[in-house]
């Protein structure tokens, strides 16, 4: 979150120089990825919505993937509408936007119903992310789990790793492809890479999170070489 999207944001400069963004984060504890600790932080998430609040920002993401689809079929709709509560508690009401539900609407927003997800997950905490993208209607036609559970070691993976495993997923019957069913979990510098050697179109939480920001902005949703759904056509 504090690396990836303010990347993707600033890269547009060279196509919309005119535009500039300041970036602001609360965080919420949690230090290793179980079901536990998710839901703390989950809980955790209403203060740091609340403290963001203070500096009137134009959009406030919640950057989770996980923390919301633990939480069972929808909840990223339900975790919004209380984080809007929150907020225009404290007199600024700022539109309220999660990975969990971006990614779904990313994949949706290119009309795409079928994809294969990469994720640094536990395989159980994998199934429970590929039961909530199917209650969406869009179908995991494979998955794969790194199972690094340390959130620390998710920050750490090297990118570029991704594209041997890309490799190894099934893609046979997928539109696209999640580089990266986790904003923690960095893909950026594969996204592109990835996306020409699949030659399909690849996305991640926090491409799909840039997208969401650009489309409430009412900015066009066009980053260089950020992959499909931010190459403009959407």
């Amino acid at each position: 979150m504090e690396t990836e999207i303010p990347a993707m944001l600033n890269a547009r400069h060279a196509l919309f120089p005119e535009q500039r963004f300041t970036f602001h984060s609360a965080r919420m504890r949690m230090m290793h990825v179980t079901p536990e600790e998710l839901k703390k932080m989950d809980v955790d998430s209403d203060r740091c919505a609340l403290e963001l609040s203070d500096a009137r920002c134009d959009v406030l993401a919640y950057a989770c993937l996980v923390a919301i689809m633990c939480q069972g079929a929808g909840y990223h709709r339900v975790s919004e509408a209380r984080l809007q509560k929150a907020v225009e508690s404290n007199n600024a009401p700022t539109p309220i936007i999660s990975s969990a539900g971006a990614l779904i609407e990313g994949v949706k927003a290119m009309g795409f119903k079928r994809v294969a997800i990469i994720t640094p997950y536990m395989k159980p905490l994998t199934q429970q992310v590929v039961d909530y993208i199917q209650s969406e209607d869009i179908e995991v036609t494979d998955s794969m789990s790194l199972e690094v559970s340390d959130n620390l070691a998710v920050g750490r993976l090297d990118p570029m790793n991704l594209i041997a495993h890309a490799d190894r997923l099934d893609i046979s019957n997928a539109d696209a492809v999640v580089l990266s069913a986790c904003v923690q979990m960095p893909s950026l510098p594969a996204i592109q890479a990835v996306e020409d050697r699949l030659g399909k179109p690849v996305l991640s939480a926090a491409v799909s999170t840039v997208y969401r920001i650009l489309k409430t902005l009412g900015l066009k949703a066009q980053v260089p070489n950020a992959g499909y759904l931010l190459s403009g056509k959407f």
